[in-house]
C-alpha cells in the first residue's frame, strides 16, 4: 500500500494505544510519520523505529500539545526535517474516571486543555501549510462518550463532544481548499486507558467484546486516503451507539 506516499503525517499522543496503531498503519500506507509524545519517550522511540522499519521517514518529538509554544516548536521541527504536514491526527488525550461531584475545577480545565484545546492549537498551526498546498486531512479522535455521555465523566464527555463541533467547523470552512476534516468515535478499545477504567465491561458492547486498536487505525488510513469524506463522525463502537 502506498496511496499516501510522499505525505507527512503528525500523530499527537502517538507513543501508545490507538495513536501508536494509527502511526504504524499510516506508515504502511506510505506516509512519513511524526510520533508526538508528552512523557513516554522510550515508547515513542519504539514506534518511530517501527515506522522506519516500513521504509518511511520518521521522528519522535516531545511536546505538550495543550501549550501553544510547544505546538509551534513541534510544527517548526517537523517542517524543517520532513516538510509540511499533510495529515494531522489529533489523538492526544487523557481519561480520568470521576463522578460529577468529584470533578474539581482543575480536573475540568486539564481534561479540556489536553483533549480539546490541543486539537484547536495543532490544527491552527498546520492549517496555513495545508491551505497553501490545497491538500490536507484532519482526523480527530473523539469518543462514544461525546454521543452517549460515556463512562468516564462529564469533563471527558464534554471534551470529546467539543471535538465533534470543531470537526464540523473545519469541514465546512476548508472543504473548498482541498482539506477534509473528520472524527473517529471509538468505544471501549483494548488500551491502557480502558484497562484503568473500572466502569467498563465487554457486556456493554452489543458485539460482546472490546475493540482492538487496529480496527480504529484502519478507519484513520481510509480517511487520510479519501478526499470526498468530510465532516463525518465514523463510529467504531461495536454497535454501542447507532445513528
Amino acid at each position: 500500500m502506498d496511496q499516501l506516499n510522499g505525505r507527512v503525517a503528525l500523530v499527537t499522543g502517538g507513543s501508545r494505544g490507538i495513536g501508536r496503531a494509527i502511526a504504524i498503519a499510516l506508515a504502511k500506507a506510505g506516509a512519513d510519520v511524526v510520533v508526538n509524545f508528552r512523557m513516554r519517550a522510550g515508547e515513542a522511540r519504539q514506534v518511530q523505529e517501527e515506522v522506519a522499519g516500513e521504509g518511511r521517514r520518521s521522528m519522535a518529538l516531545q511536546a505538550d500539545v495543550s501549550i501553544r509554544a510547544d505546538v509551534e516548536r513541534l510544527v517548526r521541527e517537523v517542517q524543517s526535517n520532513l516538510g509540511p504536514i499533510d495529515i494531522l491526527v489529533n489523538n492526544a488525550g487523557i481519561s480520568r474516571p470521576q463522578k460529577m461531584e468529584d470533578i474539581t475545577e482543575q480536573d475540568w480545565d486539564e481534561l479540556l486543555a489536553v483533549n480539546l484545546k490541543s486539537c484547536f492549537l495543532v490544527t491552527q498551526a498546520v492549517l496555513p501549510g495545508m491551505r497553501a498546498r490545497r491538500w490536507g486531512r484532519i482526523i480527530n479522535l473523539s469518543s462514544v462518550a461525546a454521543q452517549t455521555g460515556g463512562v468516564v465523566g462529564a469533563h471527558y464527555a464534554s471534551s470529546k463532544a467539543g471535538m465533534l463541533g470543531f470537526t464540523r467547523y473545519c469541514a465546512k470552512y476548508f472543504a473548498a481548499e482541498g482539506i477534509t476534516a473528520n472524527a473517529i468515535a471509538p468505544a471501549l478499545i483494548e488500551t491502557e486507558m480502558s484497562a484503568q477504567n473500572p466502569n467498563t465491561s465487554p457486556a456493554m458492547i452489543p458485539v460482546g467484546r472490546f475493540g482492538v486498536v487496529d480496527e480504529v487505525a484502519q478507519v484513520a488510513v481510509m480517511l487520510a486516503s479519501n478526499g470526498y469524506i468530510s465532516g463525518q463522525t465514523i463510529n467504531v463502537n461495536g454497535g454501542w451507539y447507532l445513528t
